[in-house]
């Protein structure tokens, strides 16, 4: 808005004085353009009242409608007028609107009541100008000039670009009507075809220029273009009254583009600001819904019947880790940063912060994957003990059918044996041997004992185990417990029925007998061979595997005293046979003190000879194996001995970095995404390290003496790394954001950092509540250990540690000093924008917000507005206050 800046009595005076020779007679006061002029500018206030005047002169006499005029253009009340016809009422109307006048600074020069009530035109019209020049025209300068001179510069700034236009003063630069027409183009260019104007055509032109400021611009027609172009000189008082409507038409529309502009710029922001959150909750949710669905199956702990089973189990875990967690990992950190992002946005346009929906805090996704990862890290470690398990179990499994099977093997036909009653019709020589016999069963008997004691023990482990085929494996085990019970009942019974009749038998045959007694045993002997040679084994180590070698050695030099044992056994039966054969004696066939014959011993002793080697191939592949397992070891530790120390001083370099950057920001963000590259391009020696760990993984290797380094710290490290130089460059962004922002001088923002650095003595990127005084002291601020400097610093602590952490971090330090130095809009700033668009009401209606902002934003307004509730409300009229108090306060906008 332009001000008036020249005395008013010595303004005021000038003018009247001249208008009062202009106006010299009254003939020309009443037919002149003066009047025509000045009586549609009155009526152009006064129909906002509700009426109108036809004749200055006489409709002002009774000085109701000229208080009336005064009260609309001045917008304030005046003292009631007396409604009496008497001379004595009218005079006193009108000294009560000279009153007015006169209070408002305007010294009236030889008028008076009487004059006006008399009808004396040239007074009347003359108080009509200083009415005009007070309320119309005194309001507008530029640059210090007057009113007029004020008027004139802005014709002819607004109609500088227009061709054959050149505004030198009130009356002829305005007769081609050019002038008129350049100036509603310029404001309403909708409305005038600029182009198709002819200079030599003054009268179209102005009357299209008059016809439609009174259409669309709501100016009264003031003057006749014929007489404008008919006279040599138009009336500059004329042509001032005119060009002034014009003026108060424009500047409303000035006023109401520039509060436009000012809201569409806030609504901007909070439309930017709104789609970040709603893309942050997008894919918070996203997040949060992949790790609800991944931790029950990290959590999954059912163990599966078979090795192959648990192995698919933990080639989808690796699937995960190398496919699905990936991606998840870079969604985390990019989650992290477009809410870090957003933060600073809000901050820098003087918004509330972001406070995401309940369970989506950045917060909440942090303690969501810290659970996904403490399930990731026990599924694993499961899944491995789950396999070395079953593996045992199958072991176990197989060592159970094993000897359960030799011992079946060996009891078949026993129970029937012993429920014989052969001794009842046998001789005395029969029932010796039977007696002899049956002490051999028992002896070959207790020695089954060790072996029924370790089915039973190895089926318990099962069991123990949870061996999915524990019912059969535990009726078996009955089973043969059942019968190993029922053959000691039986062997009992058997042995006092011999005993019984022992007395009566005779010697028998000491040769058989000794045979019976060497060869159970070693017959027993080399039954536990062949199930030892047979025995399935089970390593993880070179050493493991050595050492059954070594023992396996060691059982083979035993061989040959067994050999001498054998033909030693075979030479007593044999010598049975020479003496039987010598003495002419008819053996019957076989021993009868054992059924171990002599080619059961050579059929035996053939199979212990063939299992021998067959351990040795087996033992020495396993010791391939392992020598293979520990070079896979190896390759894997040399390449994580490397990987793992690169990583940890990648870690300490991009501390170094964040605190000791050089140069402008942007030479700090290409320095960082530079050194991000060079991270990235180190993948594939990851790749390689998880490719050797499949490897081993696979091989069942379940430890590694030749490094610290799991998988897991390599994995961990390298996420941390990544995450670490995200975050290291969206620091440097919201730095660049928050100066670009805030008009931040680059020499400003490095001022900034030395400081902070400065104080940073542990170069840990905060600051304890000491350090961060003594570097406000350092710049200039009033802190000291005084009652006014601690409440100061109090103050300012509250800013930049609102959660009372007891540290300041430098972005926090950054945003605080982006607020001491520079300034934002404000809620007040909005709602006086919204006033000049609601025309000084205190509302505002939707056709009014679709008028004055774009459709987007006008709706946007609209669904956002609630209505207002004032005594002055109408229907559909909304609340801006509250909208606009909205957007820098806590609210769901």
């Amino acid at each position: 808005m332009m001000t008036f800046n020249c005395p008013f009595e010595a303004v005021f005076s000038t003018a009247f004085i001249s208008f009062l020779a202009f106006v010299s007679s009254a003939e020309r006061a009443r037919n002149g353009e003066t009047m025509e002029t000045f009586t549609a500018w009155c009526n152009s206030h006064l129909r906002k009242a509700g009426t109108q005047i036809e004749n200055i002169e006489e409709d002002f006499r009774d000085g109701l409608k000229l208080m009336l005029l005064l009260e609309v253009i001045s917008g304030e009340r005046l003292p009631k007028p007396e409604r009496g016809k008497m001379r004595v009422h009218k005079i006193n109307n009108v000294n009560k609107a000279l009153d007015f006048i006169a209070s408002k600074g305007v010294k009236l020069v030889s008028i008076g009541a009487e004059e006006i009530v008399d009808g004396n035109a040239k007074m009347t019209l003359g108080m009509i100008w200083t009415i005009i020049l007070r309320f119309a025209i005194q309001d507008i300068s530029v640059e210090e000039t007057s009113a007029k001179e004020g008027l004139l510069l802005w014709c002819q700034r607004k109609t500088a670009p227009y061709k054959n236009v050149n505004v030198q003063n009130f009356h002829i630069s305005w007769k081609d009507g050019l002038a008129f027409n350049a100036l509603i183009h310029r404001h309403r260019p909708e409305l005038i075809e600029y182009d198709k104007l002819r200079k030599d055509d003054p009268v179209t032109n102005l009357n299209n220029a008059f016809e439609v400021a009174e259409k669309y611009l709501d100016i009264p027609k003031m003057l006749d273009a014929e007489d404008i172009v008919n006279t040599a000189r138009p009336d500059e008082k004329a042509i001032m009254t005119y060009v002034s409507s014009f003026y108060h038409a424009f500047s409303g529309a000035q006023k109401a583009e520039t509060a436009a502009n000012r809201i569409c710029k806030v609504l901007a922001v909070n439309q930017e600001n709104e789609h970040l959150m709603e893309d942050y909750e997008r894919l918070a949710s996203d997040l949060l819904e992949w790790i609800k669905r991944t931790i029950p199956w990290l959590e999954d702990r059912v163990p599966q019947k078979t090795i192959q089973e648990m192995q698919q189990k933990l080639e989808d875990f690796r699937d995960y880790r190398r496919v699905h967690k990936p991606p998840k990992v870079q969604e985390k950190c990019q989650l992290e940063i477009n809410f870090n992002t957003l933060q600073t946005k809000l901050r820098l346009s003087n918004r509330p912060a972001f406070m995401p929906s309940e369970g989506k805090m950045v917060s909440d996704i942090n303690n969501g994957w810290q659970h996904l990862e403490q399930a990731e890290k026990g599924y694993e470690e499961w899944l491995l003990n789950e396999i070395r398990r079953l593996e045992r179990l199958d072991h176990l499994a197989e060592k159970f059918r094993q000897k359960a099977s030799i011992h079946e093997s060996w009891t078949e036909g026993k129970e029937a044996m012993l429920r014989q009653k052969d001794y009842e019709t046998a001789t005395l020589s029969d029932i010796k041997a039977l007696i002899r016999k049956h002490e051999a069963f028992e002896s070959d008997l207790a020695a089954h004992q060790d072996r029924v004691e370790q089915i039973a023990a190895i089926a318990q482990e099962l069991n123990e185990l949870d061996y999915y085929d524990s019912p059969s494996v535990n009726a078996r085990c009955q089973k043969i417990c059942d019968q190993w019970d029922a053959l000691g009942s039986l062997t009992h019974s058997r042995r006092e029925a011999l005993e019984k009749t022992e007395k009566q038998l005779e010697t028998i045959d000491q040769l058989h007998l000794e045979y019976a007694k060497r060869a159970a045993p070693f017959n027993n002997w080399m039954e536990s061979a062949m199930e030892d040679l047979q025995d399935m084994f089970i390593v993880h180590t070179i050493e493991e595997i050595e050492g059954l070698i070594a023992a396996h050695d060691q059982f083979k030099s035993t061989l040959p005293d067994a050999d001498k044992e054998r033909e030693a056994i075979l030479g007593i039966q044999n010598e049975a046979q020479r003496i039987a054969d010598y003495n002419n004696i008819k053996l019957s066939g076989n021993n009868p003190y054992t059924s171990v014959t002599p080619q059961i011993i050579n059929s035996k002793w053939e199979r212990v000879q063939q299992l021998v080697p067959k351990r040795d191939h087996a033992l020495l592949d396993e010791q391939s194996k392992q020598q293979s397992n520990e070079h896979l070891r190896r390759q894997f530790a040399s390449q994580a001995n490397i990987v793992g120390p690169w990583i940890q001083t990648k870690m300490e370099e991009i501390g170094r970095i964040s605190i000791e950057m050089n140069g402008t920001l942007e030479d700090q963000l290409n320095h960082l995404k530079q050194y991000e590259q060079s991270i990235v391009e180190y993948k594939p020696n990851i790749d390689v390290l998880e490719q050797q760990h499949q490897l081993i993984q696979e091989a069942l290797i379940f430890d590694n003496k030749h490094t610290n380094y799991t998988m897991e710290h390599i994995r961990v490290g390298w996420e941390q790394l990544l995450t670490t130089i995200a975050r290291t460059i969206n620091e440097v962004e919201n730095q660049i954001l928050t100066r670009d922002a805030k008009g931040i001088s680059q020499e400003q923002m490095q001022e900034f950092r030395a400081s902070f650095n400065h104080f940073d003595k542990d170069h840990g990127g905060t600051l304890g509540p000491d350090e961060f005084k003594a570097c406000l002291i350092s710049l200039g601020y009033d802190v000291e250990n005084d009652r006014q400097g601690d409440a100061e610093f109090n103050r300012i602590m509250s800013v930049v540690d609102p959660n009372n952490s007891g540290i300041v971090t430098f972005q926090a330090f950054i945003d605080f000093m982006s607020r001491e130095t520079t300034d934002t809009d404000t809620a007040d700033q909005v709602i006086a924008s919204f006033k000049v668009l609601a025309g000084d009401k205190n509302y505002i209606t939707a056709e009014e917000l679709r008028r004055e902002l774009p459709p987007d934003q006008a709706e946007y307004c609209i669904a956002r507005m609630a209505p207002y509730q004032g005594p002055d409300a109408i229907p559909g009229a909304l609340d801006y206050k509250s909208f606009s108090t909205a957007l820098y306060g806590e609210s769901d906008l």
